[in-house]
């Protein structure tokens, strides 16, 4: 695993020169997707904008909006989780257009060409935006589907978002963004605040299949996290929080992930055989105390929105033997990655009956948390607490 950790970090490196972040990301927490080069005199970019802007205006209902933004995902199970929130959303929130954006531009690319499965159509929220703009939305939402308020949040909201309401490609009238001066908000990530963490602890614990499993024995979440290198405050503790209000519920709760120091795999086990840990997480720093555990039984679970690449691969791939299933497994601890007991209905049918992994957005329960997010967020349109547009035209 010390390999891994080298590795994501040179990589890391790698991908902020480069623009765009990688796929293999799949959903939690670098920057905008470039516009390629001209094809029979119109751009890739254009062409999508054009795209874009026809779902948007064939889809227009109302005047209000909500974007959710997720990082995106090239696995058929994600498509499909993606699909269950949209419509969730649209249930719940009537009266109000909703749509769906990948904030990955390799997770695009690779959905476009086919990547796993059936070739996808996704687009960014830029791409988004110009068109909910243009097509004259007077109430805008912006949703993060990330878990922590990490990179690829702050991304959304401090790039997208805010060259949205600067107009930074001049694509609307000064009359239009006057329009929408404090009507645009963006609700937070899942775990936006300590608060959220401690919610969610509850909702988790309350599963029947999580539930069933820390009855059972250890209980090891993996979240994604952020590289320390790119500290993000605020972000990467709210796993370590996550993880103290699931143990004052059950000794046998364990929260880890795959892109923070010290909290990989191998640092998961080492809690689990007990000890004194000492943490530096942003401006934080704490202490952790772990009675050693010795449970010989594991399930793991995925503490990202979808159950995509990480999921498959660094958490429940048998055939790897740094993934947490072989680690695991190596301590001489009984381990399961999927399971025959998730009871939430599934809406496709080849999923009955098969070993599964259920991201965080399958469970309706943790979905409702995100909405309330989103309905928090709606009370602030009209308030000073919404965005404005510093760059429309003065009164005079």
């Amino acid at each position: 695993m010390n390999k891994i950790k080298s590795l994501m970090l040179a990589m890391m490196v790698v991908l902020a020169s480069a623009t765009f972040t990688a796929c293999g990301s799949d959903d939690d927490d670098n920057k905008k997707e470039t516009k390629p080069e001209v094809v029979d005199n119109q751009s890739n970019y254009d062409r999508y904008q054009q795209a874009v802007n026809q779902i948007v205006n064939t889809q227009k209902k109302s005047d209000k909006v909500i974007l959710v933004v997720a990082f995106g995902s090239t696995w058929e199970q994600a498509y499909d989780t993606f699909e269950k929130v949209v419509d969730d959303y649209k249930a719940s929130f009537s009266g109000w257009d909703v749509f769906l954006s990948f904030s990955s531009a390799i997770c695009i690319n690779q959905a476009r060409a086919g990547e796993n499965v059936e070739p996808r159509d996704f687009y960014d929220p830029e791409h988004f935006l110009t068109a909910i703009g243009l097509a004259g939305y007077k109430q805008i939402v912006v949703q993060s589907l990330q878990v922590i308020p990490g990179e690829e949040y702050r991304r959304v909201r401090d790039s997208y978002v805010k060259d949205f309401m600067n107009n930074r490609n001049g694509d609307f009238t000064d009359a239009y963004m006057k329009s929408i001066d404090r009507q645009v908000v963006v609700g937070t990530p899942l775990m936006a605040e300590e608060s959220d963490a401690q919610n969610l602890a509850v909702v988790l614990n309350a599963e029947a299949d999580v539930k069933a499993a820390v009855g059972e024995g250890i209980v090891a979440f993996m979240g994604h996290g952020n590289p320390e290198g790119y500290d993000y405050y605020g972000g990467n503790i709210r796993y370590l929080q996550l993880e103290s209000y699931l143990r004052e519920l059950s000794k046998n709760y364990y929260v880890g992930t795959v892109d923070m120091n010290e909290t990989y795999a191998e640092d998961v086990l080492a809690h689990i055989g007990g000890g004194k840990f000492d943490y530096q997480v942003g401006a934080m720093g704490f202490t952790a105390n772990y009675e050693k555990n010795n449970a010989k039984k594991a399930q793991l679970f995925v503490l990202m929105s979808i159950a995509g690449d990480h999921a498959h691969n660094d958490m429940s791939d048998e055939e790897d033997p740094e993934s947490w299933f072989s680690l695991f497994n190596e301590a001489d601890i009984e381990t399961a990655a999927y399971e025959t007991n998730f009871k939430e209905a599934c809406w496709k049918k080849y999923k009955s009956g098969d070993e599964y992994i259920p991201g965080l957005a399958e469970r309706s329960a943790v979905r409702a948390l995100w909405k309330k997010h989103t309905s928090e967020a709606i009370k602030k349109l009209g308030t000073d607490d919404a965005l404005s547009t510093p760059t429309t035209a003065s009164e005079d």
